[in-house]
């Protein structure tokens, strides 16, 4: 049984996906076992409370630098025997050494089809802006691997979702959670527990069925 420690920072939908998920039975072999937010009001905590699973607030701005942040919030995973690292909503920039330590076990879900919209600067509704700036008649979102290159990791799984007529930012991020973020990022999660994604030397992911 592989334990799942889900990082977030704000309301935690994407956690509730994967909380409602496995109250179905649909995470194979995982559990989430810890939610860890940067954010002391964060309403995730609240429904990682409601779900019985042990919420934590490990703030950035508790340690005197970004290094020594993500050094204890390494140690403080690895403690807890974290198998899988999922970011939900997470607002704070792990950096290299982490990455490393849980290499291939960190997974992010992105509200674009990458490598549209993604990189420094491309978060939350600035994503669905730039996606209804350009005109783009689809969207989507991507479940990938995270590196210390900002939405630069191996792209796991992706799913399309079309725009409409009289889109708004705040309606397509609505949709785009409901149609792709809220369906693949359970879906993948239950795919890594289970053993079934490989990353070659290459960086492409391979799912065994």
């Amino acid at each position: 049984m592989v334990n799942i420690a889900v990082l977030v920072s704000g309301g935690g939908t994407n956690l509730q996906a994967i909380l409602d998920a496995e109250a179905r039975g649909e995470i194979k072999n995982g559990r989430v076992s810890a939610v860890i937010s940067s954010n002391d009001t964060a309403y995730a905590l609240e429904r990682a409370k409601k779900a019985g699973v042990p919420g934590y607030v490990i703030k950035k701005k508790d340690y005197p630098s970004g290094e020594v942040y993500c050094r204890e919030l390494a140690a403080f995973l690895q403690e807890k025997d974290i198998g899988l690292v999922v970011l939900a909503g997470f607002m704070t920039v792990l950096d290299a050494y982490f990455c490393k330590t849980f290499e291939n076990r960190i997974i992010n879900v992105h509200p674009s089809l990458i490598p549209s919209f993604c990189g420094d600067g491309f978060y939350g509704l600035h994503v669905h802006e730039a996606a209804l700036a350009k005109g783009v008649k689809v969207t989507g979102a991507t479940v990938h691997f995270v590196n210390p290159v900002t939405d630069g990791g191996p792209i796991i799984a992706q799913k399309a979702v079309y725009v409409e007529p009289g889109d708004t930012p705040e309606l397509l991020q609505k949709r785009v959670m409901a149609q792709a973020e809220h369906i693949l990022l359970p879906h993948v999660v239950s795919l890594f527990c289970e053993g079934k994604l490989s990353v070659s030397e290459d960086g492409i992911v391979s799912i065994s069925e």
